[in-house]
C-alpha cells in the first residue's frame, strides 16, 4: 500500500543536492507520490521541472506569505501558470504573523489574489497559517475559498480551528510536528478530523518527525507521520495509507501520474 507526501520542497538545496538518493529512500519506504510546493516564482521553474521529469511528483504554484523579495503575481499571472498540466494546486499561500511584522496588508492582498486564482483555475489551495488563524479563516470565508477547496497544510491549530476549516470544505494535513510530545492540541485535532479529510506530509526539509527530530527532513519520513497517526487513532497503518492516498487524489483531482501507478525510480532521465 502506497503513501503520499502531500507537501514537500524537493527543490530546496538541502534535498536537491542529493535528489536521487532522497527519491530512492522514499521509494524504499513506500512513498509513491509527492507534491512539491512552490514558495516563490523565482524558484518555480525548478519545481515545475521536477514534476515534468518524474511522473510521481506534482507541482503547485504560488508565493509564500513570508516571501518579501521577488515577483508578487496577480490573479491573472497565477491563473496562467496554474494552467500547466503538472500544476495541481495554488500555493503555498496564506498568512504568517509570526515571521512577518508591521503593516501586513501586502500579505492579505497576496492571499486574496491566490484565492481568486484558485477559483478561476479550479485548482485547490495549499494554505499556510501561523499565528494568524482567526484572520486566515475570515479571509477564507469572505472570499469564498471553499469554492476552490484545498488543504490547511502543516496543521498546528486546535480542534475548534480544524472544525471551522472542515466546515469550509478543506482538508487537514499533519506533518512531523504531530509526533512531538508537546503537540497535544494538534494530536487532539488529529484524533477527531474525519478520516476522509486527512492528509500527511513532511514539509521537508523542515520539521522531521520523531525519531529524526532535529535532523534534515525528507519525504521518506512521511511514513513515520503515518505510523504515529495510525496509533493515535487506533487504526491500522494500512487504513491510514489507503485513506490519505485516496484523499490526496480526491482533493488534487488534476494529479494524474503520467506513468505506472507503482513508480519505477530508475526511469529514463534519472541518473544514479
Amino acid at each position: 500500500m502506497e503513501l503520499v507526501d502531500s507537501h514537500c520542497h524537493l527543490n530546496f538545496p538541502e534535498l536537491l543536492e542529493e535528489r536521487n538518493l532522497v527519491l530512492e529512500r522514499a521509494r524504499e519506504r513506500g512513498i509513491s507520490y509527492m507534491l512539491c510546493a512552490a514558495v516563490n516564482l523565482e524558484d518555480y521553474p525548478q519545481v515545475l521541472s521536477l514534476a515534468r521529469e518524474f511522473p510521481h511528483i506534482f507541482a503547485s504554484v504560488g508565493v509564500h506569505p513570508n516571501e518579501t523579495e521577488g515577483k508578487d503575481p496577480d490573479c491573472d499571472e497565477l491563473s496562467a501558470l496554474a494552467a500547466d498540466p503538472a500544476v495541481v494546486a495554488i500555493g503555498e499561500t496564506g498568512l504568517d504573523f509570526f515571521r512577518s511584522q508591521g503593516d501586513l496588508q501586502w500579505q492579505r492582498k497576496r492571499f486574496i489574489q491566490h484565492i481568486e486564482a484558485a477559483k478561476r483555475s479550479q485548482k485547490p489551495l495549499i494554505i499556510h497559517t501561523r499565528d494568524a488563524a482567526t484572520e486566515t479563516l475570515q479571509i477564507m470565508q469572505d472570499h469564498d475559498a471553499g469554492t476552490a477547496g484545498g488543504v490547511i497544510h502543516c496543521f498546528t491549530g486546535d480542534w475548534a480551528m480544524a472544525r471551522q476549516c472542515l466546515d469550509l470544505g478543506f482538508y487537514i494535513s499533519f506533518s512531523g510536528i504531530l509526533t512531538f510530545k508537546s503537540a497535544r492540541q494538534i494530536q487532539d485535532a488529529a484524533s477527531k478530523v474525519p478520516l476522509d479529510r486527512i492528509l500527511v506530509e513532511t514539509d521537508s526539509p523542515y520539521l522531521a518527525p520523531v525519531p529524526y527530530r532535529g535532523k534534515r527532513n525528507e519525504p521518506a519520513y512521511v511514513y513515520d507521520v503515518a505510523v504515529f497517526l495510525a496509533k493515535l487513532r487506533g487504526v491500522s497503518l494500512a487504513t491510514i495509507k489507503k485513506s490519505t492516498t485516496e484523499n490526496f487524489f480526491s482533493l488534487f483531482s488534476h494529479a494524474h501520474p503520467h506513468g505506472a501507478s507503482k513508480v519505477n525510480l530508475t526511469m529514463p532521465g534519472m541518473r544514479r
